[in-house]
């Protein structure tokens, strides 16, 4: 039976603390095994003496969470890991990003947007999706914006009852954590587009061009 998986993560919020509200969608055909990537990953973390810690991009950064007395040597160690393992797992993905002053603080036409860009992503792509059994949507239910989208828009585009399993944690899937990466990735590729690039931004990546070029270049790669 063909089941295809998607594993969502956002970046941003409505409030006013985030400039841009990224969506990004991770797909998986179920048959692509992940395993013997999954199992190098979890082999080199402990033959390098690095902790095995979910991957969550903003406290790694930052030093926070679990990773608050792990220095940032090892902190970047472990970012440059689950790039790795990030770029030969079987996936494709894609993001829908939005400057959020465009909609004047207006949240249904935001919701309305995204559901928009849902929908015309899956009819874009309806012959492929419609080859699928099975959808099955991993969402930790973060947002009930972005879940209110999936469904609405899985519905409308495919025709077809998508399972949204909303309690599924990062902590639990590698590629919900590779999700949580490509969303981190192209929005600090929109900062430095914008010249408005963090501090921290600067100490993992260093300049625009050497992030063009060592890590979104690579991943862009894997875009659906």
């Amino acid at each position: 039976m063909s089941e295809l998986s998607i594993f969502v993560d956002e970046s941003g919020e409505w409030g006013k603390l985030s400039e841009y509200y990224l969506i990004t969608l991770v797909l998986h055909v179920q048959s692509d095994s992940v395993a013997e990537h999954i199992d190098k990953y979890e082999r080199h973390l402990a033959d390098s003496g690095l902790p095995d810690i979910p991957f969550h991009a903003g406290p790694l950064f930052n030093g926070h969470d679990g990773y608050e007395d792990i220095s940032f040597a090892n902190r970047k160690r472990l970012f440059f890991a689950f790039f790795t393992l990030a770029r030969n797992l079987p996936f494709r993905y894609v993001t829908f990003a939005h400057l959020k002053t465009m909609f004047d603080g207006n949240k249904i036409r935001f919701e309305a947007q995204l559901k928009r860009d849902l929908a015309d992503f899956f009819l874009s792509h309806l012959d492929e999706f419609q080859s699928y059994e099975i959808i099955k949507v991993y969402y930790d239910n973060g947002q009930q914006i972005v879940a209110n989208a999936l469904k609405t828009s899985i519905s409308y585009a495919l025709s077809k009852e998508a399972v949204v399993y909303r309690d599924a944690q990062p902590k639990d899937y590698r590629l919900e954590q590779a999700a949580d990466l490509m969303c981190t990735v192209e929005l600090t590729a929109l900062k430095f587009d914008k010249g408005t690039e963090t501090a921290t931004d600067r100490k993992i990546f260093k300049n625009r061009r050497d992030f063009r070029k060592n890590y979104l270049k690579i991943l862009r790669r894997k875009q659906f």
